[in-house]
């Protein structure tokens, strides 16, 4: 059965900093017509850094959430900016690190059902110490938690950015093939 689903019309709704909105009208596959939303996002790049043993994270607040998250360094893409580039940039904006040895090691889709967005991760196996340097009105305080903690706060929730436990449970698959 084919899935796809026509568009035959668009509207732009809102056009913000962050992302823009659209609604389509499109034609399902059994013929009928309905409506899709859905958010226009850049995308974001982040690293999974690890110091040793622990891993390096942010806690920063969240009004979306009305609450503090633990997530690894993370940013916006600029309209056209390489995703290997963002990465290294919040890496040092967030971290006060120069990565020496990055690689990527997969990209996700957080909400594909409404979002265009995709999120690039990477992880640093290197890097030099520098200072960092937050965007104007960017508040956040680096952590370092081992990764054996981290398994577990993803486990119990306590760590639920969905890029941040993309990134563990990759960096938990790892260390389970590598053994």
């Amino acid at each position: 059965m084919n899935l796809k689903e026509e568009i035959e019309a668009e509207e732009n709704v809102f056009s913000g900093k962050i992302f823009s909105v659209k609604k389509y009208t499109v034609r399902l596959p059994d013929g009928s017509e309905s409506f899709r939303e859905e958010v226009e996002h850049t995308g974001g790049a982040c690293v999974l850094c690890l110091d040793g043993d622990d891993v390096l994270l942010v806690r920063q607040y969240r009004l979306s959430l009305r609450r503090e998250t633990l997530e690894i360094p993370a940013g916006k893409l600029e309209k056209g900016e390489d995703p290997l580039s963002c990465a290294k940039r919040e890496l040092s904006e967030e971290a006060g690190l120069e990565a020496v040895k990055i690689e990527k090691i997969l990209s996700v889709n957080p909400s594909p059902g409404y979002t265009d967005e995709t999120i690039h991760i990477y992880y640093c196996g290197e890097y030099i110490k520098s200072a960092s340097h937050l965007d104007e009105g960017e508040f956040l305080n680096l952590v370092r938690i081992n990764k054996q903690r981290c398994f577990e706060m993803v486990e119990s929730g306590e760590i639920a950015d969905g890029k941040t436990v993309a990134a563990l449970l990759w960096l938990k698959s790892r260390r389970k093939t590598s053994s």
